[in-house]
């Protein structure tokens, strides 16, 4: 890192004492020399190299592997759906935990992946020369086309690579302001070892959840198995440190922090404030209302719905708090403050100013498009008016069968040649499907969309003219094989002839609306992402020439590294310690759930240290995706699993606020604690070199 780069971190990072970007930064990077100035600590091109092929992406958090024999450590809330995949009516492995004692007891999660990443390259100068000078739309598809065919050779060129083949995925950065190639190994055989009782995994439930202090044993086990059905052979992989880290010790986070929207304009910020999350919010808060009648119904319907409710509870509180922080003033103040600067400083050098106009200007003409298009995107070609697993294979063999004759540079990207074994995978995996959920959901986003786009609109005319939405959601559902994947492999395998010929009610269903879908979708690709992505690649381009990369990128769910340290915090007059202790759990118990400590935990009170640390905050800078994210000290050890954050961390979608935003782990103490003395999993600990 160059020093007047250290100098402008400095500066960036310790000028702002209400709110600063602290910075999920890339590991290609990454401030080392900030973190030696600021701690002492030397952190080298060979630790992070160890880190990054240690952490691993899973299809829905982060992980890491703890053994050499492909052992992943993860969140429980992380490994739901595979509990979920193999539980049934008399075996409940949500609520009872499981443990595989042997190898051959372990279970594939079939719609899980681990993957790893193993290199990167900057591609930016391609993409860009390939778009110079093309207008908006022009740009926009061109820029999809370099990056299909960027992936593919990538992927190509990788099967004759040492250590290949792998997955290969452009990545964004900077709202288009560099554009990178990276490459990953991809595991699709993961299994699953070990997970405690969602009673203590989640103990004190939605009431608790983004609250502190917290007694949650959030984690699972997992396992990567190789193309040859053997555990894969790890040469990397974290250590666990039994005692976890100290007060105030500096600690990293390696994850794939999901999303951020830092560097949105105000316009963008505004449209989120007044659109987007209000709208959302009014129909997820009655789906919910739904999921919970529905889950009283009886035993079966409350395992059901556990899981879906579960992560549509926690998507609620993570958007009502976004929406607060959006109607903070102060947000909005410091990112008018931060636009006008950026401005001022563009103004004051001509050719600059002269080189990209107003894209502010342009982004809040957008927006206004994009307001209109809104409720047809978002019901029909998102899917918020179709609301069913089983729709969601019929739309998925419908577009594959129309887009894989294509050629791949001009199909949908999510079905290019890198795409499409993933979508396979997640089509044809044995994943229950529950139709009396599916009648719920499916009769319910019917219903809303007649109600936002009116019963006059042509899509909901076509569809509920003989039909209402609670019998075109019982015909189709119950009319439809596509339960079974055995009938949905035949429908991938047979390609287009297959698909077209079928008269399954959810195909016919998914044909009746693909071209309105299309062609809305195509709509606000012209009209709305074009311009706005040519608009903040003009920002990005202003940014640049100001602040270098001297602020980290926002969040893509790519893998990122953050540093902080083991923190409490001050709240109404109140000093917020960083740890809980075992004891407070059993204080905190109560006869009912979320309250309820499990059996395995009472009987196992006499053999545990009431002064073990449970769970614990740092101020490390995390959101989304970061669930199952190792907390690693200084020489590479794992001392904690990070698995959520306080109340004022939701706000880190838009700002960090050092003073108050806290991320929150499991202290490695209980895991190792937990893991001997509740469970007796004295092989997963030799596993892990801990006995």
């Amino acid at each position: 890192m160059r020093p007047n780069r250290l100098l402008l971190l400095l500066c960036l990072l310790l000028s702002s004492p209400a709110f600063s970007d602290a910075g999920m930064w890339t590991f290609h990077d990454f401030p080392s020399q900030l973190v030696k100035s600021r701690y002492g600590a030397d952190i080298d091109g060979a630790w992070l190299q160890r880190v990054r092929t240690a952490t691993i992406r899973l299809s829905n958090c982060t992980a890491s592997f703890v053994s050499p024999d492909g052992l992943i450590l993860t969140n429980h809330h992380c490994a739901e759906a595979c509990l979920d995949e193999h539980s049934t009516p008399d075996s409940n492995l949500i609520a009872a935990g499981f443990l595989a004692r042997r190898r051959d007891q372990e279970l594939k999660c079939g719609t899980q992946i681990a993957d790893v990443l193993m290199g990167m390259d900057n591609v930016t100068a391609r993409v860009q020369a390939a778009t110079h000078g093309l207008d908006a739309r022009a740009a926009n598809d061109t820029r999809k086309r370099v990056l299909t065919q960027l992936e593919q050779q990538c992927e190509q060129d990788s099967r004759k690579a040492q250590g290949g083949p792998y997955k290969c995925e452009t990545v964004v950065l900077y709202d288009g302001g560099q554009y990178w190639l990276y490459r990953y190994h991809r595991y699709d055989d993961v299994r699953l070892v070990f997970a405690p009782e969602r009673g203590i995994a989640a103990f004190g439930g939605d009431p608790d959840n983004f609250q502190f202090p917290r007694w949650c044993l959030d984690m699972s086990v997992l396992r990567a198995y190789g193309p040859d059905g053997k555990p894969a052979a790890m040469p990397d992989f974290l250590h666990v440190r039994a005692d976890g880290p100290a007060p105030g010790e500096l600690v990293f986070v390696s994850g794939h922090p999901g999303s951020t929207d830092r560097l949105l304009t105000v316009a963008q910020l505004q449209s989120l404030r007044d659109v987007d999350l209000p709208r959302w919010l009014l129909r997820a808060s009655e789906l919910r209302g739904r999921y919970i009648q529905f889950g009283k119904s009886g035993a079966e319907a409350n395992r059901i719905v556990e899981d879906p409710l579960n992560s549509l509870e926690n998507a609620i509180k993570v958007r009502r708090k976004q929406l607060d922080a959006l109607l903070d003033d102060r947000l909005l103040d410091a990112k008018r403050a931060d636009e006008a600067q950026l401005k001022a400083k563009v103004a004051a050098d001509p050719a600059l100013a002269a080189s990209i106009g107003d894209p502010w200007a342009e982004i809040a003409r957008a927006q206004e498009k994009e307001h209109q298009l809104y409720l047809p995107y978002t019901f029909l070609e998102q899917g918020a008016g179709f609301n069913s697993r089983l729709f969601g294979y019929a739309r998925a063999l419908v577009r594959a069968a129309a887009e894989r004759g294509k050629p791949n540079t001009q199909r949908l990207r999510e079905f290019s040649e890198a795409a499409l074994p993933r979508v396979r995978q997640r089509l044809l995996a044995p994943v229950p499907v529950y139709p009396q959920l599916e009648r719920l959901t499916l009769s319910f986003s019917l219903e809303r969309m007649r109600e936002w786009l009116g019963p006059d609109a042509p899509v909901v005319r076509q569809l509920l003219v003989e039909d209402s939405p609670d019998t075109l959601a019982e015909r189709t559902i119950n009319g439809t094989q596509l339960g079974d994947p055995r009938v949905r492999q035949q429908l991938w395998e047979g390609g287009a002839a297959a698909v077209n010929a079928s008269h399954d009610p959810m195909i016919e269903l998914a044909r009746a609306v693909d071209d309105a879908a299309r062609a809305v979708r195509k709509r606000l690709e012209d009209e709305v992402e074009a311009p706005v992505d040519a608009a903040t690649e003009k920002i990005a381009q202003a940014r640049f020439a100001v602040y270098g990369t001297s602020m980290a990128p926002d969040a893509t769910f790519t893998l990122r590294l953050n540093f902080g340290t083991v923190k409490g915090w001050q709240e109404d007059g109140r000093e917020i310690e960083p740890y809980t202790h075992l004891a407070q759990l059993y204080a905190r118990a109560t006869r009912q759930a979320p309250f309820l400590v499990p059996a395995s935990w009472m009987a196992a009170r006499p053999q545990l240290d009431p002064a073990t640390r449970f769970d614990l905050s740092t101020d490390n800078d995390i959101v989304g995706g970061n669930s199952g994210s190792p907390l690693i000290d200084v020489q590479g050890r794992l001392v904690g699993l990070m698995f959520d954050g306080n109340i004022h961390s939701i706000a880190g979608s838009y700002w960090f606020d050092p003073k108050m935003n806290r991320a929150i782990a499991v202290d490695a103490t209980i895991i190792v604690a937990a893991l001997h003395k509740v469970y007796h999993a004295d092989e997963l600990l030799a596993e892990m070199g801990l006995k």
